[in-house]
């Protein structure tokens, strides 16, 4: 009988690096797959980051992962999104090639040392009272390992839904996986249904690109991963688009709603809060007037074009007329129309934060059977399930992300502490402490961890401690050299409504002043030219100078929040009336009136900068007694 040391199930984004983690940490490693040309397949759009998910990359690179090598090799644009925010908001997304992408992550898989790639479909578990310890395959094929990890996406009894028809397929029309939801069942294990869905794909010539708002990528060396060589330059890369709904596509939406598969009946799962279809916008937001949709290429191969925005289940003929309703899209071309897709996931309240099912021992699970949406989200949760499930068969200790340590830690922590019904999305505002966990500073985060478990390689780790030693010396720098006032100083400062100098200052008291930059300094301090910097470390550089005092408070809040697990809320406080707290956390708060932080921390719904603003309230009352306790 054959035998592995981890046994991965399912070759997408969670798969391929739960895979490679485990296969570079030296495991003997098998992934099993339905179809090897589909590993890496991006069925909705193929972009790569975004609000916090792009934080995700850059963390999953640190720790040595593949994802952001990957969507740097095969981007089509590439932009910094939330430039005008703060830097705690500020990522990056890539639309990146649909066809390409998957080639470079399946020949990367083929080129890992300790990683085999199987075809075929996984129908039940071997198990005893006690553990998991292989796979029973459809054709009876057994394969023994000392770990199992479950990353089956969407296809888990999947079935796709378009009008008011079902069928049991995957998605972009592949098989589903049948067979092994009702054998986990029999396990005693708990599943639920989930829903996603995608847009339709248009036809390009047919579409008129000039009623269209051209969506330009951002210049500059920006890329996921420290390892990847170069940019693309500005003018190589693609043009997206922006539109929004018309008053004529809500009608036609609003006339048809009993035809969508969503609202005739016949959907069962719970679809994304954060990424409904086009038919649930309209229903759940009937007060606006417009929805912005976005017109993005699919592949520098096809002519393809993605509908981001426009996730629908209503019939072909109804996607038509609302689709042609849309400007620039009246004589629009379907390539392929848009459909929901249902499927079987586990409740993610089932796992440890290792990401080990906590009833069956050497049982993993990661990405969408784990409840969430999304690539990074999926590939963040798969890499860390590789890196414990080898950690555990080595008999080293687990890796568990903090919460003020990684976006990935907080994914984590919400999904098996709070659990979710719905696919989960990393959002910004779910982190409390947003300035620790930036874009810029993952790799100061994450490396080193990524480097003491086996995953980052000498190139990255001494590229990482080079960069890590500029900082320390550039700082170094700036508080060693200074300017006296002088008309050229002065003059410069009341070009950015500074106040002129009325003393000696230092390069680095300078640059703590928001509106000056680095590039400014070198007009003043000449010795600055020495060093040379990244786009991404002038950034951290910038950040850490100019953000100190936040960034301070943020890691003693880290460290003082375990205090606050017991602290008492006052049953008299006015959720309502809390100014800045999300609405679905009132909501929720007022309805269970928890009695403790702690308590209130593990409501579904309610994130953690709920929970950081009714500290501050609970604090603020109490020290001015106007909070009964």
């Amino acid at each position: 009988m054959t035998r592995y040391e981890v046994i991965v199930i399912g070759g997408g984004h969670a798969g391929l690096e739960a895979a490679f983690a485990a296969a570079n940490m030296g495991a003997k490693t098998l992934l099993i797959t339905l179809n090897k040309k589909m590993m890496g397949n991006m069925p909705c759009n193929p972009s790569i980051g975004g609000s916090a998910k792009g934080i995700v990359v850059r963390e999953i690179d640190a720790l040595g992962g593949k994802m952001g090598v990957g969507a740097d090799a095969e981007y089509l644009q590439m932009k910094m999104l939330n430039t005008g925010k703060g830097p705690g908001v500020q990522c990056l997304r890539a639309q990146v090639d649909k066809l390409r992408y998957p080639r470079y992550m399946q020949k990367l898989a083929d080129e890992t040392e300790n990683l085999t790639v199987k075809e075929g479909m996984v129908l039940n578990l071997l198990h005893d009272d006690h553990s998991v310890f292989g796979v029973v395959m459809a054709n009876g094929e057994t394969i023994e390992s000392d770990a199992v990890i479950l990353t089956t996406g969407t296809y888990m009894e999947s079935e796709v839904l378009v009008g008011l028809t079902k069928r049991s397929a995957g998605p972009d029309g592949e098989k589903p996986s049948l067979g092994l939801s009702p054998n986990l069942a029999k396990m005693g294990i708990e599943l639920f249904r989930l829903k996603t869905g995608t847009p339709p794909r248009l036809k390009r010539n047919s579409l008129d690109f000039s009623k269209m708002d051209p969506q330009y990528p951002s210049e500059g060396e920006l890329l996921f991963s420290a390892l990847s060589p170069k940019a693309k330059p500005f003018s190589e890369q693609a043009l997206c688009y922006l539109i929004h709904t018309q008053p004529q596509t809500h009608d036609i939406i609003r006339q048809n709603l009993k035809k969508s598969a969503m609202f005739g009946g016949l959907v069962t799962g719970v679809g994304p809060r954060y990424c409904p279809s086009i038919e649930d916008k309209v229903v759940r937001f009937a007060d606006k007037e417009r929805h912005q949709l976005f017109i993005e290429p699919e592949s520098a191969e096809t002519d393809s074009m993605y509908l981001q925005g426009f996730s629908t289940s209503m019939p072909p003929e109804i996607q038509e007329k609302m689709v042609r309703s849309l400007p620039g899209l009246e004589q629009a071309v379907f390539l392929k129309y848009a459909y929901a897709i249902e499927y079987d996931a586990i409740v993610p309240t089932q796992f440890d934060l290792t990401l080990e099912v906590k009833k069956w021992p050497g049982l993993y699970g990661a990405g969408q059977i784990f409840g969430t949406s999304g690539y990074e989200e999926a590939a963040g949760a798969g890499i860390m399930a590789g890196i414990n499930a080898v950690r555990k068969i080595r008999k080293l200790p687990p890796v568990i992300l903090r919460r003020d340590q990684a976006y990935i830690g907080v994914m984590i922590d919400d999904l098996v502490t709070k659990g979710t019904q719905e696919p989960y999305r990393l959002l910004s505002s779910r982190a409390e402490y947003r300035l620790l966990l930036r874009h810029d500073n993952a790799a100061a985060r994450l490396t080193q961890i990524g480097r003491d478990i086996g995953l980052v390689n000498d190139k990255q780790y001494h590229l990482f401690k080079e960069e890590q030693q500029l900082l320390q010396d550039i700082e170094q720098h700036l508080k060693s050299v200074s300017i006296r006032p002088n008309p050229t100083i002065n003059a410069f400062l009341a070009t950015l409504d500074q106040g002129a100098l009325q003393g000696g200052i230092t390069a680095y008291e300078l640059l703590r002043r928001p509106q000056i930059k680095w590039h400014d300094l070198i007009k003043f301090f000449p010795s600055l030219q020495q060093f040379t910097l990244s786009e991404s470390l002038l950034t951290q550089l910038e950040v850490n100078i100019k953000f100190v005092g936040y960034i301070e408070k943020e890691v003693k809040q880290a460290q003082a929040f375990a205090k606050y697990e017991d602290l008492t809320i006052p049953q008299s406080i006015d959720y309502a009336s809390l100014a800045g707290m999300a609405m679905e956390a009132r909501q929720k708060l007022s309805k269970i009136k928890p009695l403790t932080i702690g308590q209130a921390s593990r409501i579904s719904g309610v994130n953690p900068s709920d929970i950081s603003l009714l500290v501050m309230q609970i604090k603020k009352g109490l020290q001015r007694g106007t909070v009964a306790t």
